[in-house]
């Protein structure tokens, strides 16, 4: 999915921009889609829990004395398919497919990198983790340090794409913006006029 920017102007001395590939989630079957989806990132991350703690039931919740009743529920006749199944296989591969699901289930569908522009501090860039248990990674650069913001043009495969970049005091290479999700050349145009109106006003 093409990316889209979202502009945000706070305050005449603050812009910010973020590129996403989310979906937008406007129509209803598509909210009714996207609920479904979390009910069911829920409903395998319980179960695959409790199938590690079905697993691990000998050593840890084998009593009655807890608050939870777990011989009561491995007796169960959902506990006990539970039980088989964890028995079933070594705690190396259960182990294994538990950490590639629970991955999954928390791993994000979409990407989204931000650009904050605040003029007489600088300027942060933010690319979202792959997923909801990481943060976000970010870089500031004070204004003391900006160069300049251009537009560069790069070949990428047997195509020439277009990339938004800050050239620091100091560094060899450039920053760039939106690395990942590189948006077209009429978005970089839309960020780069509005990142240097709100760094140096009307001189830009």
């Amino acid at each position: 999915m093409p990316g889209r920017l979202i502009s945000r102007r706070p305050s005449p001395t603050t812009a910010s921009f973020t590129v996403s590939n989310a979906s937008r989630h406007t129509s209803t079957p598509a909210k009714i889609l996207f609920y479904l989806q979390v009910l069911l990132r829920a409903l395998v991350f319980v179960c695959v829990v409790f199938v590690n703690l079905a697993r691990v039931r000998r050593s840890f919740f084998n009593q009655d004395g807890s608050f939870v009743r777990w011989n009561m529920i491995w007796s169960s006749p959902l506990g006990s398919y539970v039980c088989r199944i964890a028995d079933s296989y070594n705690s190396g591969l259960v182990i294994l497919v538990s950490a590639v699901v629970i991955y999954g289930v928390f791993r994000k569908g979409y990407t989204e990198e931000s650009l904050l522009v605040i003029r007489g501090l600088g300027i942060q860039t933010s690319t979202s983790s792959l997923t909801y248990l990481s943060k976000a990674s970010t870089r500031f650069i004070p204004t003391t340090q900006i160069q300049d913001i251009v537009i560069h043009e790069a070949f990428k495969g047997f195509e020439v794409c277009f990339y938004l970049a800050i050239i620091v005091e100091g560094e060899p290479e450039v920053v760039v913006v939106f690395p990942k999700l590189l948006p077209n050349r009429a978005i970089l145009e839309e960020v780069w006029r509005g990142s240097r109106h709100c760094l140096y006003d009307s001189k830009s």
